[in-house]
């Protein structure tokens, strides 16, 4: 279908369908298994819309990785805009460097 629901059952229209999410191979069984079982719970999310699993999925990784927190990408681009930021707010901030 064309809707998704929060955890409190409020319809929306979803237009992040496969976004960055639909490269699960050779079908493989194993692959198919794991992502029937995923796609039981929660297809696709997004930082953009609040859910259920989120913070739980945060404190697993920052636990894990030793971190204090995290902030889940989709792509490298994603990923690489937001180094370049903190590197530019850490010059601001911790050397001086004028904006």
């Amino acid at each position: 279908g064309v809707h998704v629901y929060d955890v409190e059952g409020k319809e929306y229209l979803d237009f992040l369908s496969a976004y960055s999410a639909v490269n699960q191979g050779h079908s493989h069984p194993r692959i198919l298994e794991a992502l029937y079982t995923q796609a039981s719970k929660l297809t696709l999310t997004s930082r953009a819309f609040h859910n259920n699993v989120l913070g739980e999925y945060a404190e697993f990784v920052t636990d894990f990785f030793g971190y204090d927190r995290v902030l889940p990408m989709n792509t490298g681009v994603e990923g690489g805009e937001t180094a370049v930021k903190l590197a530019r707010k850490w010059a601001y901030k911790v050397k001086g460097v004028p904006e």
